[in-house]
Formats: C-alpha cells, structure tokens, sequence
C-alpha cells in the first residue's frame, strides 16, 4: 500500500448485517427482541440467585456472575447497531471502535474463564463431595472471580493497545455490526505481521488453556460417574453438567468458527453470522439452557413470581 493514501482516520463505517434498506426494520425488530430476552432472562437468573437462600452455593455463584457477563458483553455490540439502523448512520469514532474491541475482548475473555472456573466446580462437586464446601470456599470462589476478571482485561487491553500502533487508509469499513479485532486489522495499511501473531499466540493460549481444563474437568468426571453403582446417582450428576456442557459447546464451536472463517473463509456473510452466534445468541439461550432443566432455578422463579403476584 502506497503511502499516499495513508491517513489519519476519525471514524470507521459500520457495515452491519445488510445493505438492503427493506431488511432493517426486520433486522432492528429482531435484534432489539433477541436483546430485551438476553437482559430480562440474565436479570431474573441474578435475582432468582440473590432472592432465594438456597441457591447460595458456589455453582449459583458463578452462574449468576456468567449471567452479568452475558448482559454486559451483548450491551457492548446490539444498542450501537441498533442506534445505528434508527439513525441510518454506519459510523462510529475512532475511539468508540477501540472501547468496543476492548469490551468486547474483556467480556468475551471473562466468558471463557467463567465457564472453565463453572467445570472445576463441577468436578469438585462430583469427585469430591465430601470436601466440596471445604475446598469451594467463599474466599476461594472470590479469588477465582477475580482472577479470571484480571487475567481478561490484561488480555483485551493488550490487544488494543497492539491496534493503537497500526495506520489506516481510506479503506474504513468494517464488514460487520461492531468493531471485530480481526477485522479491523485486515483494514490496516501498516504491517500487521506483529499483531497477527500476538492474536494467534495469545488467542491460543488464553482459549486453550481454560478448554483443556474443562476438557480434564470433564475426563474426571466422567470417569467418576462410571464407577457409580446408583443408576440415579449417575443420571443426578449427568443432569447437573448437562446445562453447562451445552452453553460450553455454543460458546466454544461458534467463537473458533468466527476465527476460523476469519482465517480460511473469506465470506464476510459467513463472518457476520458467526459473530452472531458467539456475541448474541449464547447469551440470550444461556438463562434458557441453565433453566428450562433446573428444578432449583424453577422453584426460585415460582417463588419470585408468586411474591409478585400475591396481594400486599
């Protein structure tokens, strides 16, 4: 790339879902649903945890810590889109672009240590019920938190910094409706070759390292509920990670298919729908995977429902 058309841009242009103006009322309709479920299922997960005593327990801890999560990385993407469609305006700053790559990553980081931190307290709880509530103590859950907090805003703030070193051209759309790490270096006119590792080092590592241990969270598991001899101790312990298992499989097979078709496929359609899944959809059917098979989480939200409807 010449140097000539390098230049200090202010702004980048929001592409989104579809150029066809027919298609956004639908697509604002759609989203704006999919994004009041998100936030209203996550809520009543938090509240129902808070509200009932007997939910107290490390499990329901951390569920409700994956809920906030899951409402504060979908804020980071659907209003501005949203904002976007009403206004017909595609742009957004400079600025704004870095915070939402930064949010992003930090949310979308802190998702993968929950749910890595989800199956350890599982394997305890199963491998070793007799010590559960010595070994998942409250200082120790806590700890976890904010381990995993830390070790995520290290790594987006990382990567954003790493984009404050490129230089873009006159090329400034982003084929997608928020500001993608990856995608946004593929707009550089600068070299790239740096960032490019760093993402693909450290995306490894940080995604690897939380999914081999689920991976041998879940080894143990399994190899423990075999050697039940209960029928129904192993169907009750099967139950329990059942939930856990499916949100892991949403959120892992559609983040490494945004990276992949990123990395292989060179269909920004493709890409667009990935980013869908990973930053839209696990989060709206994770309060209904953790729910619609938990008799516990039932039973809070009956309780919660029927205080509401009981008369003063």
């Amino acid at each position: 790339m010449e140097a000539i058309n390098q230049t200090v841009i202010s702004e980048f242009f929001l592409l989104g879902l579809s150029n066809d103006p027919a298609l956004q009322p639908l697509i604002f309709s759609l989203f704006l649903s999919m994004y009041l479920v998100t936030v209203l299922g996550n809520l009543l997960i938090i509240l129902a945890v808070r509200s009932d005593s007997q939910l107290h327990t490390p499990m329901y801890f951390f569920l409700s810590n994956l809920s906030f999560n899951d409402i504060c990385l979908t804020t980071t993407t659907v209003p501005k889109m949203l904002v976007n469609i009403q206004t017909q305006d595609q742009t957004i700053t400079y600025t704004s672009c870095l915070s939402q790559i930064y949010l992003v990553l930090s949310f979308g980081s802190l998702e993968n240590c929950l749910l890595a931190v989800m199956a350890y307290d599982r394997y305890v709880a199963i491998c070793y019920p007799l010590k559960y509530t010595i070994i998942m103590n409250s200082h120790f859950c806590i700890m976890l938190i904010l381990l995993s907090v830390s070790s995520s805003l290290a790594y987006s703030l990382f990567h954003t910094l790493m984009v404050l070193r490129l230089a873009f051209c006159t090329d400034i759309k982003i084929p997608n409706f928020f500001c993608e790490l990856a995608q946004i270096i593929k707009l550089a006119c600068s070299e790239t070759l740096l960032n490019n590792v760093m993402v693909y080092i450290l995306s490894t590592l940080f995604a690897g390292v939380p999914l081999f241990g689920i991976i041998l969270s879940y080894t143990r598991i399994v190899s423990s509920i075999l050697k039940m001899s209960s029928l129904r101790g192993k169907y009750k312990a099967f139950s329990t990670c059942g939930s856990h298992l499916s949100v892991v499989s949403l959120f892992y097979g559609t983040g490494f298919g945004v990276y992949i078709s990123n990395a292989v496929i060179d269909s920004p359609r493709k890409t667009r729908v990935a980013s869908v899944m990973y930053s839209v959809v696990t989060q709206m059917l994770n309060p209904f995977i953790y729910t619609l098979r938990n008799k516990d989480m039932k039973k809070a939200f009956r309780n919660i429902i029927g205080r509401r409807a009981s008369p003063l």
